[in-house]
């Protein structure tokens, strides 16, 4: 599958339904032996800035999500490891932020600082995906993903 149509592949979960990081995370989860099942299992709970609490953009979740699965240390004393995967972290998170300007799902739906935070997730209704920008982010999590996987040789 090319970075394209796995980009496709987000947008469209996005659309069914899934969460930005569900959406995100599932769009590559094949390329790391995960099923679509277990990818959307993983990234359930950072949607919506995570737990729908607004903060962390849930799309930029997913990569970092991804980025773990990529490079990471499988040992506690392991501090390249370590030192790799926040690195990868923070050059996906800065190239989020120089797309989208914000990184935190509040102020990228301009939401004010008085508005509670609430569990219920909203209705996906055609005035939902109208006045909410998250198609947007998951398109760019999933295509700032994939250039970094195109980087390595991956894709």
């Amino acid at each position: 599958m090319t970075k394209e149509e796995r980009i496709e592949k987000a947008v469209a979960l996005f659309k069914e339904g899934y969460n930005c990081a569900q959406s995100v995370v599932a769009a590559y989860a094949d390329l790391y032996g995960f099923t679509q099942e277990q990818a959307l299992r993983m990234a359930a709970s950072f949607g919506g800035g995570i737990g729908r609490m607004r903060e962390t953009c849930g799309a930029a979740c997913g990569m970092f999500l991804l980025a773990g699965l990529e490079r990471c240390a499988v040992d506690g004393a392991d501090r390249e490891g370590k030192s790799a995967n926040y690195a990868l972290v923070q050059e996906l998170a800065e190239k989020f932020k120089n797309e989208n300007r914000h990184l935190r799902c509040a102020d990228l739906l301009g939401l004010s600082k008085k508005e509670p935070v609430v569990s219920e997730a909203e209705a996906r209704t055609p005035q939902y995906y109208a006045k909410r920008p998250c198609t947007k982010m998951v398109e760019s999590g999933a295509r700032i993903f994939g250039n970094f996987l195109e980087s390595i040789g991956k894709l």
